[in-house]
């Protein structure tokens, strides 16, 4: 097994057996302006070195577009894919065991760029085959209430100063359930360090048995309604919720519709109580700068809202690598996690109408075997109008926005959504259900399409009118164009971030 080089610093592990390879000159720590304040991000994924969705795009970009106000570092499981990313990890401190939490070191990465992402280290949890979440089957890891505890604890540790790391954080911003226990263990250890918890998928909550918390050291405190009890279990994603001082999601809309039944996951009245206090709030996702028509690296040629040729080349390239006929008629694509989330079945029942119509549809991603399924039925029912891949390639799935006029989103729901806003920033005019994000990001008959309810009737309705206006080439490079010019880029939508870190940094200043 090839790994990353991992260079230990601390005398007390030069005895441990640690995998070496061309030894670094010792990094110098870097200078930050008085007026930066230390941000530390605890995630399970970061796209640069591991990713299965949209939460690693955002651990990467979000960090990166901070970086210009404040000092912002990742805090990142030492999976394998982490481990064989082909970066130096040189250990910088240790944490001791606590309960059924395994003692682990710290690493630390500087990736090309800049950013510092610490790693835990902890091979026992983290260098396993599969996803950060489960096997290679699928199947979510036994021990995954231990595995994400213990990032939620070493986030603590690094707040309070114990890391034996050379930087503390003024501030810690937990995503998504894998992260939740960080803000947790901050209450119950009673460090002041002042918490922000982002819900990027409130579907996913990280659900454990009460008999695991003398395993993770959970108070019975915790253990109550207003705590993380949950239906008889515990959530980790209801911890963060309940012990952050803030809590953001991803999108406007979505934190309004998470404080219904509809969509509240069963938290809706925990959620209303948290909004009602003004500590809940939404703040759209953006995507990064390397989504330019011009100049994305992996595009075979750039293009421009002045200049199609580009598209027309990768409209090409795409039917190839899809077996689909040549055609002059628009060309859909899906670019989409496999699940039933995404509304996948209302793709699969007006399929038929793009067919009739002249159109075409290409199909990249992986997910859920019924819906893998359900997918390759389609290519098999039009041969020649329909080609699905199942899996997923970064480059190709960014010539599939920059070759397409539409982008099919479906999704029953959707906290944020990116997909939409690449296929944008691509002159890709997304079909999306007008919920969560997609509301908050697609301007009707502008930049996009939306249909209000997600049944079959009101998305071919949608389709229909994309078609018509696709046979109006001044009216649909009109909607290429503005579609292109969305404010969609961090630099663009960071500024609510920052607005409610200075809040929370002022708010524990004046409680000092």
């Amino acid at each position: 097994m090839s790994h990353a080089a991992v260079q230990t610093h601390l005398p007390q592990e030069q005895g441990l057996a640690i995998p070496f390879s061309t030894i670094r000159p010792h990094l110098q720590v870097r200078t930050v302006q008085e007026n930066k304040k230390k941000i530390l991000f605890v995630t399970s994924e970061l796209t640069d070195l591991v990713k299965t969705g949209g939460l690693g795009d955002v651990s990467a970009a979000l960090p990166r577009a901070l970086r210009e106000f404040h000092d912002v570092r990742v805090l990142l499981p030492g999976y394998r894919q982490v481990l064989e990313s082909g970066q130096t990890i040189r250990v910088v401190g240790t944490l001791p065991g606590h309960a059924a939490l395994p003692p682990c070191r710290i690493g630390r990465i500087d990736l090309d760029d800049g950013l510092i992402v610490y790693v835990l280290l902890s091979p026992e949890l983290y260098d396993r085959d599969g996803t950060p979440y489960g096997d290679e089957h699928g199947q979510d890891w036994p021990d995954n209430h231990i595995r994400f505890a213990r990032l939620g604890l070493a986030a603590a540790h690094v707040a309070a100063g114990s890391a034996c790391i050379s930087w503390r954080p003024d501030l810690l911003h937990a995503h998504d359930w894998p992260a939740a226990l960080a803000p947790a263990y901050l209450r119950w250890r009673g460090i002041a360090t002042p918490s922000v918890f982002t819900i990027h998928n409130l579907a996913y909550q990280g659900l454990l048995s009460p008999q695991c918390c003398p395993e993770l050291d959970i108070p019975r405190g915790a253990c109550r309604m207003e705590g993380m009890e949950f239906h008889g279990k515990l959530s980790f994603l209801k911890a963060g919720i309940a012990y952050a001082d803030r809590i953001t999601t991803v999108s406007a809309t979505y934190a309004r519709e998470i404080t219904t039944e509809a969509f509240g996951c069963g938290l809706e009245g925990f959620l209303r109580a948290k909004a009602e206090r003004g500590l809940l709030s939404g703040i759209r996702n953006g995507i990064d700068e390397s989504w330019h028509p011009e100049s994305d690296p992996h595009l075979l040629q750039g293009f421009s809202a002045s200049d199609w040729h580009g598209k027309a080349v990768h409209a090409e390239y795409v039917r190839h690598h899809f077996d689909l006929e040549a055609s002059a008629g628009p060309l859909f694509v899906v670019v989409s996690r496999l699940v039933r989330q995404k509304g996948l079945d209302l793709t699969h029942d007006v399929a038929g109408t793009i067919v009739r119509a002249g159109g075409q549809l290409a199909v990249i991603g992986r997910g859920e075997p019924v819906e893998e399924e359900r997918m390759r039925g389609l290519a098999g029912r039009f041969p020649g109008r329909i080609g699905v891949r199942v899996g997923f390639e970064e480059t190709l799935a960014r010539r599939m926005f920059a070759g397409s006029d539409f982008l099919l989103m479906p999704s029953r729901y959707e906290p944020c959504g990116l997909s939409q806003m690449y296929a944008q920033r691509f002159g890709s005019l997304p079909i999306a259900h007008r919920t969560g994000g997609l509301a908050d990001s697609i301007e009707d008959g502008v930049t996009g399409f939306l249909f209000e309810r997600p049944c079959v009737e009101s998305y071919r309705e949608a389709v229909e009118r994309a078609l018509k206006v696709f046979a109006l080439p001044s009216l649909f490079h009109a909607m290429r164009r503005s579609a292109m010019t969305v404010p969609c880029y961090w630099r663009q939508t960071v500024h609510p971030y920052l607005h409610l870190y200075r809040q929370l940094l002022e708010s524990r200043h004046e409680q000092a």
